[in-house]
């Protein structure tokens, strides 16, 4: 249980106490800093604790936001500072250094904020939530109190906590359809008891079963398929709004959140691939077209995000003028909404699929796909080539997590690296455009079994390595992912659609959702500061070159039936390593304490 030390004398009448055991604290109280700094070292070091001041007059959300958040090793609001294990060293440093300067001997008068102050010179980061019109203040004479608790009986905290469960920047559909009522969804399953994660899980039943209406083909199947997409996409919104409402943030759902989402969207879209089929309409090669272009479009916003989030002199007269249109009340809506993030998406798709075909349904997605993805991706090559940024290393490195460079690829770019630093800043990008555009465009325009598909995947495997022969700092390098992302899929899905054969589209759909699974579960473990998967994982399953040149060499050899099978064999076996390997790696990360995250993700 969470400690909090009540320092200083009493105020007659003060619901602090109240306020504090409420929130899940026990209350210890300490007449001067000296018996704070002794009740301190009583706690257990694994155990949050907090210094209070007793005049404390706000809202109980004041302090929940400021004593509460685990994300934060150290956390303040006025009168009030806490500190997770992480940051119990440096309290406990300013506690000390207080009572050496003489804070011992005397009556504590605002500790909290004395401990507060010695943190931020000692050049710690020390979290301070925003309050808006929450307050949170030590009054120190009796008017002052007097005119602290009228300001907070006129704010209804409730109604500020309600609002900030909504997330800050959101879509047109979600703020205006969704989130009017979902936030009282949130607070329902508060009050419950029920977890973030029990929500995420139940928004993935949800969509499953939608997915499983759709997959029956019929008319009445559709409508209920898209009737339970909403309520799952309803949920989604639920979950994160919970996590805000009741300050539950955790690593582990985090990605449940992020994963559960994608999983979601390319189940529904294998569901209405068999409802198709059942009605004898083959659309197999349009869902995996479709979870290829979102994929990618999902790898150019996780690269531009990583390469630019500490870029130096980070600006641009491109995002000043985005910055402008910001400022027009109806271009932000128009400008959200045409990206078509996961709210309108959805959205989309649920009545598309109610009223219309499957093959009507990809048709719009994927339209509405290519266009959004043109859109954001022209905008940020804009901004990359006008603005005057320096990459870190930190930048660089995560970039070339992203491009998933197995063995092979990395063998050529050692080889490589002398020479390729003599080369322009555009040739990253470029040879791996050049090289994906080559192994997809041989596949597609020869015969299938042909070998020169695997010439070409060789060709591919070379400028890959060229491509990460040198750190990716350039202006463009951020490409480099997204192109090495479109050759493989785009490849696995040609050579299934030339094979001609039942069963070859959809052991793609099984392979390219699988490594996607991969690929999304190495941008979540950067995101949330782990590094990326460990390099036997990486080399186990052949990297994005390994992996495009076993396909070639498979359509090469076998016979289209045969490689159907072979589809489905790498599929699994994919699927069986990067699942068990990152099953793993997320629970033993929330077992073992890692710090709490909160991903924004899409935009809703």
């Amino acid at each position: 249980m969470p400690t909090a030390i009540l320092t200083g004398q009493p105020v007659p009448g003060s619901s602090i106490e109240t306020d504090l055991r409420s929130l899940g604290f026990d209350v210890r109280v300490a007449a001067d800093a000296a018996e704070a700094e002794t009740v301190l070292a009583e706690v257990p070091g694994d155990e949050r604790v907090a210094l209070v001041d007793a005049r404390f007059v706000g809202h109980v959300h004041a302090l929940r936001l400021g004593l509460t958040d685990p994300r934060f090793p150290l956390a303040a609001i006025p009168g009030a500072v806490t500190a997770r294990p992480a940051g119990r060293q440096a309290l406990t440093r300013a506690m000390a250094r207080e009572n050496s300067a003489g804070g011992g001997t005397t009556l504590v008068d605002s500790l909290a904020d004395r401990i507060l102050t010695a943190l931020d010179a000692d050049g710690t980061d020390v979290h301070r939530p925003e309050l808006g019109t929450l307050v949170a203040a030590v009054p120190t004479d009796p008017q002052a109190r007097n005119e602290a608790r009228q300001a907070v009986a006129d704010v209804d905290d409730e109604a500020v906590r309600l609002k900030s469960a909504v997330k800050a920047r959101d879509g047109f559909f979600t703020t205006y359809c969704i989130s009017p009522y979902s936030r009282y969804i949130a607070r329902w399953c508060a009050r419950r008891g029920l977890t973030p994660n029990q929500v995420t899980t139940a928004s993935l039943l949800t969509a499953l079963i939608a997915a499983a209406c759709a997959a029956t083909g019929t008319r009445g199947g559709f409508v209920a398929a898209g009737v339970l997409l909403i309520a799952s996409f309803v949920l989604d919104c639920t979950d994160g709004q919970l996590a805000r409402y009741s300050l539950q943030y955790s690593t582990l759902g985090a990605w449940l959140d992020a994963t559960f989402d994608r999983a979601k969207e390319y189940a529904y879209y294998a569901g209405l691939a068999l409802g198709a089929a059942r009605g004898g309409d083959d659309v197999w090669a349009l869902a995996l077209g479709a979870m290829v272009l979102q994929t990618c479009r999902h790898v150019v916003d996780f690269s531009f995000n990583e390469a630019n989030h500490d870029a130096t002199a980070n600006t641009s007269p491109t995002a000043a003028l985005s910055d402008k249109l910001d400022s027009v009340g109806w271009t932000v809506w128009v400008r959200r909404m045409i990206v078509l993030p996961i709210g309108e998406r959805w959205a989309m798709i649920a009545v598309l699929t109610a009223v219309t075909t499957p093959r009507i349904t990809f048709y719009a997605l994927l339209v509405g796909c290519a266009f959004a993805a043109t859109y954001t991706t022209a905008g940020r090559v804009l901004r990359s080539l006008t603005r005057k940024a320096r990459r870190t290393d930190r930048a660089a490195t995560a970039l070339a997590d992203l491009a998933d460079s197995g063995p092979l690829a990395q063998g050529l770019a050692e080889a490589l690296k002398k020479p390729a630093r003599g080369l322009p800043g555009f040739t990253a990008p470029a040879v791996a455009l050049l090289g994906g555009l080559a192994v997809v465009l041989t596949s597609a325009l020869t015969g299938f079994g042909g070998p020169w598909p695997v010439v070409a995947a060789l060709a591919y495997a070379l400028t890959s390595g060229l491509a990460v022969a040198r750190p990716l700092k350039g202006a463009l390098d951020w490409l480099v992912p997204p192109f090495l992302r479109a050759a493989e899929y785009g490849t696995v899905l040609v050579l299934a659609a030339k094979a001609d054969v039942n069963g070859a589209l959809p052991a793609a759909f099984g392979l390219v959702a699988a490594v996607a699974y991969h690929h999304y579960d190495t941008v979540y473990r950067i995101r949330g500061n782990a590094g990326a998967p460990p390099a036997w994982l990486v080399r186990s399953i052949g990297g994005h070159e390994g992996r495009t040149l076993l396909v070639t060499v498979l359509a090469a050899l076998l016979t289209a039936s045969q490689f159907t099978v072979a589809l489905t064999v790498l599929a699994v076996a994919v699927a069986l390593v990067v699942l068990v390997e990152s099953i793993r790696f997320w629970v033993a990360a929330h077992q073992g304490g890692a710090p709490a995250v909160h991903d924004e993700g899409e935009p809703a």
